[in-house]
């Protein structure tokens, strides 16, 4: 996967959206206005951060050498999935759709529930 269809993927998630917010490098990707993905661009090595369930944050970093502790993120809900290593592009994007289940399950129930019936 590359890059731009990494882009596609992230956008392509209902009701998602990007922004530069913390500087002209870091692409955040939105759901309902809170954020379930880092894209660094300009890195030698292609990365996402992701958020995810604690247990399984530690299980994906054991399996995989794609997978680390997200940098400058709290460590225990967020991974950074290095790609074009040891996880196929299937596996990235059934992660990057649990970020987004994580972050969506923090919200209050009738937002949720909007969200989910839509």
């Amino acid at each position: 996967m590359n890059i731009e269809e990494l882009r596609e993927f992230c956008l392509s998630i209902k009701g998602s959206s990007e922004c530069l917010p913390f500087d002209e490098y870091s692409l955040v990707f939105k759901i309902l206005d809170k954020m379930f993905a880092l894209l660094p661009l300009g890195n030698e090595r292609l990365c996402i951060s992701i958020k995810c369930d604690p247990e399984k944050a530690i299980e994906l970093r054991e399996h995989y050498n794609a997978v680390e502790p997200a940098w400058h993120f709290n460590k225990k809900y967020w991974n950074t999935i290095y790609l074009n290593r040891d996880m196929d592009d299937e596996e990235v994007k059934k992660w990057i759709l649990h970020s987004v289940d994580e972050v969506v399950k923090k919200l209050p129930k009738k937002t949720r529930d909007e969200y989910y019936q839509n």
